[in-house]
């Protein structure tokens, strides 16, 4: 991931609806979410829901499809990898034992 695209993602992570979105989506995992689905889980108003996830969807993070009268969300978890990816890829210095507690973290997550 380059920088451009790390910059893209934080920032769209980087607002409470947005964020709560995009970790239900995580955790719908592969079947995803309708946007009416998601906005009675958030208690959000359709078009609030409509804004914040075309701002996720425009820096990669969310992908949708239409089915029917329906839009289904998903969380676009390959270039979440590579945002984490982009994050953690300096952090060891040579030291891998130095990241084991995070990457522990985040396998225990999935």
């Amino acid at each position: 991931m380059e920088k451009t695209q790390a910059l893209a993602a934080l920032s769209a992570l980087s607002q409470d609806t947005r964020l709560d979105a995009f970790r239900l989506l995580v955790k719908a995992g592969g079947e995803g979410m309708t946007a009416g689905a998601i906005c009675e889980a958030l208690g959000v108003r359709p078009n609030t829901l409509s804004a914040n996830l075309s701002i996720l969807l425009n820096a990669g993070l969310v992908s949708n499809r239409r089915e029917g009268r329906s839009i289904r969300y998903f969380a676009d978890m390959d270039r979440m990898n590579g945002l984490l990816g982009f994050l953690l890829e300096d952090c060891c210095g040579g030291n891998p034992e130095v990241c084991r507690p995070v990457l522990d973290t985040i396998a225990r997550a999935c």
